[in-house]
């Protein structure tokens, strides 16, 4: 009956010796895993974007085809050219709405920078300068 051989033991001093190895290992080991899942992120994300725009292009014709829908349907009321411009005045109202919206929420965002960020961090400074203390004006 044959014994597996047994590892020589080895000193602590040796085994101290082996701690900034084995942490620059595992080190190395974490950041190639943090790559690769980032790489497979980035994947499924690009994917997601292209389907995404896939599915936008095709709403694209949609609307076109709806709003073709509605005209017909309003020219069985109405002359043609008025049921189209029925329908071009519903877009226009819908299309000022939108971006009225948007310039409003635009100009909400700028300047881009994150200035309240910016004011809390130069809190924290004075706070830790000792100049006032947290949470007074």
């Amino acid at each position: 009956m044959s014994s597996a051989p047994t590892p020589p033991k080895r000193s602590l001093f040796t085994l101290l010796g082996d701690v900034p190895r084995l942490i620059i290992d595992l080190f190395r080991q974490e950041i190639e895993s943090l790559k690769q899942e980032l790489v497979s992120k980035a994947k499924n994300a690009g994917v997601g974007i292209g389907l995404l725009v896939a599915a936008g292009a095709f709403a694209f014709f949609l609307l076109g085809v709806l709003v073709a829908a509605a005209i017909l349907g309003l020219a069985t009321v109405f002359a043609p050219w008025l049921a189209a411009l029925i329908v071009a005045g519903g877009l226009l109202i819908i299309t000022a709405v939108l971006a009225l919206v948007g310039i409003s929420r635009l100009k909400k965002g700028i300047p881009p920078a994150p200035t309240e960020t910016i004011e809390s961090i130069k809190d924290d400074v004075r706070v830790i300068k000792g100049l006032r203390k947290r949470g007074t004006p």
